[in-house]
C-alpha cells in the first residue's frame, strides 16, 4: 500500500504532454466544497487554460452528500431524492458524491497531449487502478461500460465513477473513487444507469486506509501515467 507500489504496478507513461511541459498542479481541499463552487472554480481553470494563461491541474476535494446527474441521465433513476441534485454537464449518468469519497477534478489541455476522448477514458481507469493495485485491490475495465470494477463471486461491483467533459480540448470533472463513504446513499439512484451491479469501496473491501493515504498513492499513480505534478498550496482549489 506504498505510492512506490502504484508506480511500480502502472508501468510506462502512456499520456504525456507535450515536451517542456510545466508540471500538473496538483491542489488538495481538506473541507468539503460545496458543488457549485466547485464547478465555477473548474470553469474558471478551464478557460484559463484554454487561454493559455493557466496551467493544467488535478483538484481534490470531498463534496457534501448530494446527487449530480449527467447529460444522459435518466428520470426513473433518480428513485428519492434525498440529497440535493445538480445537472452536472459531464457525460454520463446518475452518480453519488459525499464524505469518504475522493473526487479528483482533471483539468488538462488535450491540445498538448493526445486529443482522443477514447484514450483519454483509458488513462482515467489506468490511472484508478493502479491506484487500487497500491492496495491489493484488483479494479477492472469493462468495454461496454465506464468506470472501475470490483470482481467478486456473486459478479462485480462499481468502486470508482468517471464522468468527463471537454470544452475547446481542455477537460474538466474527473474521477471519483469510495474510500469509506455510505453506500447506502447510492440507493436513492441507479449509480452510472447501471441496475445489474452494485456499489463497493475500499473499506467494504477490508482496506480502512485514510483519505490522505490514498491521495499519496493516487499522486504518484497519476504522474505515471501522466506526467510530473506540483504539489500546490491553498484549501480553496485551482484559483
Amino acid at each position: 500500500m506504498t505510492p512506490s507500489s502504484a508506480r511500480a504496478d502502472l508501468g510506462a507513461l502512456f499520456f504525456p504532454a507535450a515536451n517542456g511541459a510545466p508540471p500538473v498542479e496538483w491542489w488538495t481541499s481538506d473541507a468539503p466544497v460545496a458543488y457549485p463552487d466547485a464547478v465555477h472554480r473548474m470553469e474558471a481553470r478551464v478557460a484559463a487554460i484554454a487561454a493559455g494563461t493557466a496551467g493544467e491541474a488535478v483538484w481534490l476535494l470531498e463534496h457534501p452528500p448530494l446527487y449530480t446527474a449527467g447529460t444522459s441521465a435518466r428520470p426513473a433513476d433518480l428513485i428519492d431524492d434525498r440529497f440535493p441534485v445538480f445537472e452536472s454537464g459531464r457525460g454520463g449518468q446518475f452518480t453519488y458524491h459525499g464524505p469518504g469519497q475522493r473526487v479528483a477534478y482533471v483539468m488538462l489541455d488535450l491540445r498538448r497531449r493526445t486529443p482522443d476522448l477514447r484514450r483519454y477514458v483509458s488513462a482515467l481507469e489506468t490511472w484508478l487502478i493502479g491506484t487500487l493495485s497500491a492496495f491489493n485491490v484488483s479494479g477492472e475495465r469493462r468495454e461496454d461500460r465506464v468506470g472501475v470494477w470490483v470482481p467478486h463471486a456473486g459478479g462485480e461491483d462499481k468502486i470508482a465513477a468517471i464522468g468527463i467533459r471537454v470544452r475547446q480540448w481542455v477537460t474538466f470533472h474527473g474521477i471519483s473513487l469510495n474510500v469509506d463513504p455510505d453506500l447506502s446513499h447510492f440507493a436513492g439512484i441507479v449509480p452510472c444507469g447501471v441496475r445489474e451491479h452494485g456499489v463497493t469501496s475500499l473499506a467494504g473491501l477490508g482496506r480502512l486506509v485514510s483519505l490522505p493515504e490514498v491521495d499519496g498513492v493516487l499522486r504518484v499513480a497519476f504522474e505515471t501515467v501522466f506526467g510530473p505534478t506540483r504539489r500546490m498550496d491553498g484549501e480553496d482549489g485551482p484559483n
